[in-house]
């Protein structure tokens, strides 16, 4: 498992437009093989920052996200919206052991 957290940081005026789009790239997100998960979270004390939190059954998977056609709809819709580049870092999972995604 690849878990990815993709923190972005919205312009304020943005953060409806940044719900739209994101919810919709999640919902064809999740529809992908090799996607386990694809979690939209927004940070409650400050509104206007949100992490995606993505889990991928391998490497391969992530390489393929990037190369939908939803993928490059959403990265064209927000990059906008966004006050700061967006960052991702890469986990890999530990528990729970030898789980079957």
């Amino acid at each position: 498992m690849v878990i990815v957290h993709v923190q972005v940081l919205v312009h304020a005026e943005s953060v409806d437009d940044f719900i739209v789009a994101t919810l919709e790239n999640a919902r064809n997100s999740i529809r992908e093989p090799g996607i386990a998960r694809f979690d939209v979270v927004q940070q409650t004390e400050e509104p206007t920052r949100f992490v995606l939190v993505e889990v991928y059954r391998d490497e391969a998977s992530t390489k393929a996200h990037k190369e939908t056609a939803h993928y490059a709809k959403w990265r064209d819709a927000v990059a906008p919206m966004m006050s700061a580049p967006r960052t991702g870092v890469k986990y890999t999972n530990l528990f729970p052991e030898d789980k079957d995604w």
